[in-house]
């Protein structure tokens, strides 16, 4: 499923951008283009004002005057006395006097007129000409007339756009080539983006999987043992049917608790936990905690002492309830895998603004490779978690309650042997 979204939305999200980018390169490119033949003509007609000036300053119109102007080729130029061509004309293809011709014909069919300027006696203008079956070959025209008491002089002069259109063509293939290649970028960033967007809901949807099925496999081990318990209970005598009424309802408390912990951890996924921040003294805290667990620790005939600082020790902000909730599992953790005769230690120590809680046992330990795994729900490091009447939840309870806080919770070995846990606030 997640591989046919994540193709789907990198298609979406590369398409999108793709689009964008497309636009917007068409949008430059067509101003860039309309930009370049604006200067284009601008630069056209401001050779043409010097080229008739010239042409106004010449007595005499020699053919090496005419060549000169023609700039091999950048021009061509067609003048004709009383309609006559001159001599310099006569070299002229069928092709190019044809292109003459439709010059003349398509400015005296058009509403554009030969305006006089301040500074010439020769009237001219300027216009773009697009000769019939030129198959896109486009000219700058000049058409220019003098008037004289002896008739007339016109003057005809084109200049062919093969530079120009073939700047634009570059232009337009290198807006194409950085599009594909930009296009190309874009597919992949959409690729790996939405990889990494997906992939924490992946991990989600297998972290519940995982929590579905570590739930089920808890509740099915007490479930079994309350129906056979039921259905002994139908053919037992009194004592032993109180017996098996005790099993179920010892059976039937945890799954209680186990409901209880799951029903926490979702409001925790939800963000659903209500954090009643207070004044909380941490070693009257903790000494209510060490009291609270001294019976039991003397029933199992391990020592339970606890360590304070001798300065006085500053106020936390924090939910009272839920970090003696932290420290009770851990200090039931600690008492449930130190065996009889072993030492359990409540510390607390101050650095800086922190306030650290320590519980410390001499129990069998927790292997390096399991000390980051312990905080994941229904994880045990070995098989005795569960004679143990543990989860494996209470570890990933007390996690979320320290973040909530917005505090710290690891875990190191004992010097000598055993864990230390240590909760930062």
């Amino acid at each position: 499923m997640f591989q046919k979204v994540h193709l789907r939305l990198a298609v979406l999200c590369g398409s999108i951008t793709a689009f964008i980018l497309l636009v917007m390169s068409l949008g430059y490119l067509y101003i860039s283009e309309q930009g370049l033949k604006t200067s284009s003509f601008s630069s056209f007609q401001n050779d043409m004002n010097t080229l008739i000036a010239n042409l106004e300053h010449q007595s005499v119109i020699t053919h090496e005057w005419l060549t000169k102007m023609e700039g091999s080729g950048k021009y061509l130029i067609h003048i004709s006395d009383n309609g006559v061509p001159f001599l310099f004309n006569e070299r002229e293809t069928e092709e190019e006097k044809l292109l003459f011709q439709e010059a003349w014909e398509t400015w005296e069919s058009s509403s554009v007129e030969i305006a006089p300027t301040a500074f010439s006696e020769i009237y001219h203008t300027e216009f773009l000409f697009s000769p019939k079956g030129s198959r896109g070959k486009d000219y700058y025209a000049c058409a220019a007339v003098a008037e004289k008491n002896s008739g007339s002089l016109q003057v005809m002069i084109l200049s062919p756009l093969d530079t120009l259109n073939a700047q634009i063509r570059r232009q337009r293939f290198l807006f194409f080539a950085l599009d594909i290649l930009a296009v190309l970028a874009l597919s992949f960033f959409a690729w790996h983006f939405t990889r990494r967007i997906l992939k924490p809901l992946e991990e989600n949807q297998k972290k519940q999987a995982q929590f579905i099925a570590s739930a089920s496999h808890e509740l099915r081990t007490p479930l079994a043992v309350i129906l056979s318990c039921a259905s002994a209970s139908q053919k037992a005598d009194g004592t032993q049917r109180t017996h098996f009424l005790e099993a179920m309802q010892s059976e039937g408390m945890r799954m209680s608790k186990l409901i209880d912990d799951m029903l926490l951890l979702t409001s925790a996924d939800n963000k659903g936990w209500s954090i009643k921040m207070s004044s909380v003294e941490p070693d009257t805290l903790l000494l209510n905690l060490y009291e609270a667990f001294q019976p039991i620790a003397a029933e199992k005939n391990i020592a339970l002492s606890i360590t304070l600082p001798e300065e006085n020790t500053p106020t936390l902000t924090g939910d009272k309830e839920r970090i003696t909730q932290v420290l009770s599992i851990l200090l039931h953790n600690a008492l449930s895998y130190t065996p009889a005769g072993g030492s359990v230690r409540l510390i607390l120590t101050c650095h800086g603004k922190n306030i650290l809680f320590s519980v410390e046992d001499n129990g069998p330990g927790i292997p390096d490779t399991e000390k980051e795994r312990i905080f994941e729900r229904f994880y045990r490091s070995d098989k005795s978690r569960s004679k143990k009447g543990h989860f494996g939840l209470g570890l990933c309870i007390a996690a979320e309650i320290i973040h909530a806080h917005r505090g710290k919770i690891s875990v190191k070995d004992t010097p000598g042997g055993g864990s230390t846990f240590i909760v930062a606030l």
